[in-house]
This record gives C-alpha cells, sequence and structure tokens, in this order.
C-alpha cells in the first residue's frame, strides 16, 4: 500500500489542503503504508521554489514525515513518453480552435438547450487540413478522447458508490500548444508508475476521477488499480466554500498565531467525521482513523473549536515544552499560573506584561478611586504566597465593607487592566508589592 499528497507549490498550504496531508498520512500510518510526497510543479509560471520549502517545513511542524520525495519538473521526460503512446493509439489529438472560437461553441450549445461539451469537431480534421493550418502559424494543443459511452464506477472509501458519465463530459486537454503537460495526465504517470495504490483528495476531484481512470486504463493500467477516497468539501461557519478565505487561513498563518501544531491535526483529523475533535498524539489519532466514520456531507471549519481544542492541549502543557516560547524571564510558576487562561502562545506575551511590565491604566469609575487608595493602604509586607491574595482582601473587606464584585473587580481591573483573567492569588506573588502599589496609585488618581 503507498499514497501521496501531491501539492502545487502556487501558495502556502491551507487547511483546506492540510486536511488531505493528514488523512493521507494517518492512513499511511495506520496500514503500515508507504508515504510519498510529490510536487506538483509542472506549471513553471506560477511554481515557486519559496513554496516547496514552505510546504516542507509546514509539513514537517504538523508532524507528518514522507518516506519518498519527488517533483514532477523532474519526470518531465516520462510524460513525454507517455504523450505519443496516447498519439499513437488515437487517444490524444490535435486541436487549433482559439479561446473564442471554443467560447462561441459553448455559446451556440447553451442556446440550443444542449450540453455545453466539446463537440470533437478536430477529429474530422483531414492531414491536408492540419498540414494547412499548421503552414498558418497554427500550433496545436492536444485533447484525450474519453471512451464513447462509458460510465466509470467505483467504490469509494468515503462517498460509496460512485458513477462519472463520460459522455457528458469535454475530452480534456492533457498538452498545452506549448508543449507543458497538464495535471490531468503528469497526476495519472506519477500515481501508475511511482505505485500509488490509495488516493485521498477532495471531493471536488470526482469528476475528475472518472476522467484520470479512462486515461489509466488508455496507458495500461488495470481495472480498480487504485483505491479513491473523496473527502467532503470545507465550509466557513456560515456555509460559505471555505476557499474564499483561505488566505488568512494558511498553516503558516495558524502557526504565527499560535496554534499548536497537535491541535491543527486533531482537529482536522476528526473534523465532519463520527468522531469528535479530542486531543490526541499523530500515532493515537492513526490507530483509530477510519475513513468509514467520515461524513459524505461538507464539513464547517469553526475557528473558535479549533482554539477550544488549543486551550485544552495548551492548558495540559508542562513547562518543559513550552519553556523556549515563553518571553525572556518567564517561569513555571508564570506558566503554570496563566496556562488556563490562553488561547494562543501569542496571548502569552500581554500576561507577561501584566505581571512583570508595563500596561495601559485602565479607567476606573470615579467611585472606585477612594477605594484604591484604602486598598493601598491594607497592603501587606512581602513576602508573598499564594494566600496573599486572601488576607489582604479579608483586611480590604473589613476596613470599608465592601463585598462580592465590589470588593474584587476594581483591584483585577487596575492590577491587570482586565476585567477577567488567571486567578489573583497567583498573579499576586508575581507581580511584586511595589508593582501592585504602583498600579494602585495610578489608577486611583
Amino acid at each position: 500500500m503507498k499514497l501521496r499528497f501531491a501539492p502545487s507549490p502556487t501558495g502556502l498550504i491551507h487547511v483546506g489542503n492540510a486536511r488531505q496531508a493528514i488523512a493521507n498520512a494517518l492512513f499511511a500510518r495506520r496500514h503500515n503504508a508507504r508515504f510519498l510526497l510529490r510536487i506538483d510543479d509542472t506549471d513553471r509560471g506560477r511554481s515557486k521554489e519559496d513554496y516547496v520549502q514552505a510546504l516542507q517545513d509546514d509539513l514537517r511542524w504538523l508532524g507528518i514525515g514522507w518516506d519518498e520525495f519527488v517533483r514532477q519538473s523532474d519526470r518531465l521526460d516520462r510524460y513525454a513518453l507517455a504523450i505519443e503512446q496516447l498519439k499513437a493509439s488515437g487517444r490524444l489529438y490535435p486541436c487549433f480552435e482559439s479561446e473564442q472560437e471554443l467560447a462561441s461553441k459553448r455559446e451556440a450549445r447553451i442556446r440550443m438547450r444542449k450540453p455545453p461539451v466539446y463537440d470533437r469537431a478536430m477529429l474530422r480534421m483531414t492531414p491536408q487540413q492540419r498540414a494547412q493550418a499548421e503552414a498558418n502559424g497554427k500550433v496545436p494543443y492536444w485533447r484525450f478522447r474519453l471512451s464513447d459511452h462509458r460510465t466509470v464506477e467505483w467504490n469509494d472509501l468515503v462517498m460509496g458508490a460512485c458513477r462519472v458519465k463520460l459522455p457528458a463530459i469535454s475530452d480534456p486537454v492533457l498538452v498545452r500548444a506549448d508543449g507543458t503537460v497538464l495535471y490531468t495526465l503528469a497526476s495519472v504517470v506519477d500515481d501508475m508508475e511511482l505505485g500509488i495504490t490509495h488516493i485521498i483528495r477532495g471531493e471536488d476531484h470526482v469528476t475528475n476521477t472518472g476522467v484520470q481512470i479512462d486515461i489509466a486504463e488508455a496507458l495500461g493500467a488495470k481495472r480498480n488499480q487504485f483505491t479513491f477516497a473523496h473527502l467532503p468539501l470545507l465550509l466557513d461557519e456560515g456555509g460559505g466554500k471555505l476557499s474564499k478565505r483561505f488566505d488568512g487561513l494558511s498553516i503558516r498563518a495558524l502557526r504565527q498565531d499560535g496554534v499548536e501544531p497537535s491541535a491543527i491535526v486533531s482537529y482536522l483529523a476528526r473534523l465532519g467525521s463520527a468522531d469528535d475533535p479530542a486531543p490526541l498524539s499523530f500515532d493515537e489519532l492513526a490507530k483509530s482513523y477510519d475513513l468509514g466514520r467520515v461524513s459524505r456531507s461538507a464539513a464547517r471549519f469553526d475557528m473558535r473549536q479549533l482554539l477550544g481544542l488549543n486551550r485544552r492541549i495548551m492548558h495540559a502543557m508542562p513547562f518543559e515544552e513550552i519553556r523556549a516560547r515563553l518571553p525572556e524571564g518567564a517561569t513555571e510558576a508564570f506558566w503554570l499560573a496563566v496556562r488556563g487562561n490562553v488561547d494562543m502562545v501569542g496571548e502569552l506575551r500581554h500576561w507577561w506584561d501584566v505581571v512583570a511590565g508595563e500596561i495601559i491604566p485602565p479607567v476606573i469609575e470615579e467611585a472606585d478611586r477612594p477605594y484604591l487608595l484604602q486598598a493601598l493602604e491594607s497592603l501587606p509586607a512581602e513576602p508573598w504566597d499564594e494566600t496573599t491574595w486572601k488576607t489582604w482582601t479579608t483586611a480590604v473587606k473589613d476596613a470599608t465593607g465592601r463585598t462580592g464584585r465590589a470588593l474584587f473587580h476594581p483591584l483585577r481591573l487596575a492590577l491587570t487592566g482586565e476585567d477577567s483573567g488567571p486567578e489573583m492569588r497567583d498573579l499576586l506573588p508575581l507581580m511584586g508589592r511595589a508593582r501592585v502599589a504602583d498600579r494602585l496609585q495610578i489608577a486611583a488618581r
């Protein structure tokens, strides 16, 4: 068994294709299969080497490794051989229509209430007509002649029984006029020659799968040589296509925001399945990974759910694991005090400023300002520990008669600038008496 993930290096990997990478990697891990990373870089105009490196870096950060690595740009000779084979068998034929001519044909068929399928007019060209077209400076592009009257069928590991009627599809262009091969053919050649057995990809490829099966068999593949699984599309929280918002959901952006890789993998591995997302390791997820539990309906990507999972992971994270990413000088006591109140690593900077730096002075109600000065008069001497907050607020209560929110909220607001957050009993010893006294005086002005 062998699987592959085949991104195009035309941008950063986003949650949609990361979900496919995770699915392939988990399935391969569970079944002890080999896993190939293939860079689909035949589009030299859009492919960037920086993105090739970024793709690998982001996959490794997610915990995804691979057994083999290939680039399509290194396999152009293999595609050339396949092209010649298809030409020799009569399945690949030259076409000369311009984009304007094709658009005009489509519009005419639509006006006649016919499906806008390519009419195969170029198959009726005589050798003399082709020679005349080339003499006039036209260079052909090449279409694959799909099998007539065929319905391609397969049992999909997610979608179940799938059927694609080839007569309802235009013969696909496999080779551009400049001689470059398109993904539709290159991917088939790679999957056949590199020994891929299982192909897990997005639902938007279902029709393409029917076409590629026909191409593969024209190149000598056996019936049912590949096993397919098509994952349903991802939608945003409102039910719209997530693809319109991918720029803000790249793995690189989530990483920079401080989302943990295990949270992303855990969330995407079970999103849209019968299993609730849970903070699990890669191996734990692989042991229970089952494509049969993935729903056939589109799944909704909910950032709140991802951050909730990230929060659970951070809450359980030991100090040594997070130490290198904490603000300089941050201690284990600081981490233990604040980890229950952060969704992402990026929020730690703020809480470090609260206990060891500067905060923006909060706006205090006029009636509470004298109260803060009374609280200052009751401030205990150091050393401080986790009992200091209770000792202090008890003394303030006795001195002012305040209770409940009226007692605690003005103090928290003055000292942290926030209405809520980590337990004050844990923050107070980290802040120290001098900083607490200074903030009370500033807030009371």
